[in-house]
């Protein structure tokens, strides 16, 4: 219905308002469901900046060229979006993280990763069904089922991928999740943000023009570190690859812990090496330190 014969029916404006927003939803339902399929890789496990507002923690640690220094994990405490109490928790993480220790976290605990910690693994796919989008993620074989055009139980019964329902929205498929269980090692970020049992995460995925896609690759590497071939994780992209890129944003909301939601990126672009399924064993030795875990050794054997 034109805008013309609205203003006809004054009588009637909300009906009229009410025809022209179920119009475009219509429009907007009867659009192609964009094709998220193959394997989507990036090479590091930090996050991009959001297109606006705020933003998650960086590192206050850099190397003497200017890269954050992945080895020691010291998220800036002073970040207005930290209540004092979660402020606390980074700042204690962080002195861990100073001696050149790993903190206790989900990836070195072999621990459900949970949203929005999961986000930052390095190779996905989306299998994309009528009734629901199935996440497959890298390591330690995590798998998060997300249910389409449904809503949130009444009473969510808390688990570690949460409870999950998603849309499409145009081109972008919209999940939201909630019902997060939280655990000894449950947190927001890599950087020890903690996160209680009101989180509420919201994801947008959708595909970009591979100019997109390779800016953000490009200033993901300057940032942390020059990329080329395979990481410690067997994870590479295609650089030969001109196609669409991947992208996800995402907005976290726990009122417990921060003083506002936040937004981040994650930018991919097709793997260039196959499906790096990984298993998580608990042990002593740190991989991603080459090193042993200092563990207490008692002077005398207890039997």
């Amino acid at each position: 219905m034109a805008w013309s014969s609205c203003l006809k029916l004054i009588s009637s404006g909300l009906l009229c308002g009410a025809t022209l927003v179920s119009s475009s939803y219509a429009a907007e339902r009867s659009m192609p469901i964009p094709d998220f399929s193959g394997l989507w890789a990036r090479m590091t496990f930090a996050p991009e900046p959001p297109s606006s507002g705020a933003g998650p923690l960086v590192n206050l640690t850099k190397r003497a060229d200017g890269v954050y220094d992945g080895s020691k994990l010291v998220g800036d405490s002073n970040n207005p979006i930290l209540k004092p109490a979660a402020a606390a928790e980074v700042r204690r993480q962080g002195e861990i993280s100073k001696t050149g220790n790993a903190f206790p976290d989900p990836s070195n605990q072999c621990s459900p990763q949970s949203p929005p910690f999961i986000l930052r693994q390095q190779e996905i796919q989306l299998l994309q069904e009528k009734d629901q989008v199935t996440i497959l993620y890298m390591l330690d074989h995590h798998v998060r089922h997300v249910r389409l055009n449904g809503s949130h139980p009444a009473r969510v019964t808390p688990t570690w991928s949460g409870d999950s329902i998603g849309h499409y929205e145009g081109d972008t498929l919209v999940v939201d999740t909630v019902g997060i269980k939280v655990g000894r090692v449950t947190m927001a970020d890599a950087y020890g943000s903690p996160q209680s049992a009101a989180m509420h995460v919201v994801e947008r995925y959708r595909l970009v023009d591979d100019e997109t896609a390779r800016r953000a690759f490009e200033q993901n590497e300057k940032e942390y570190g020059r990329a080329d071939g395979a990481n410690g994780n067997g994870v590479f992209i295609d650089f030969d690859y001109r196609g669409k890129g991947f992208q996800l944003e995402f907005t976290v909301d726990d009122p417990n812990v921060f003083t506002t939601p936040w937004s981040a990126k994650v930018t991919y672009r097709k793997a260039g090496s196959q499906w790096q399924e990984q298993v998580c064993a608990e042990n002593s030795f740190e991989y991603y330190a080459s090193k042993d875990t200092d563990i207490p050794h008692a002077n005398k054997a207890d039997f």
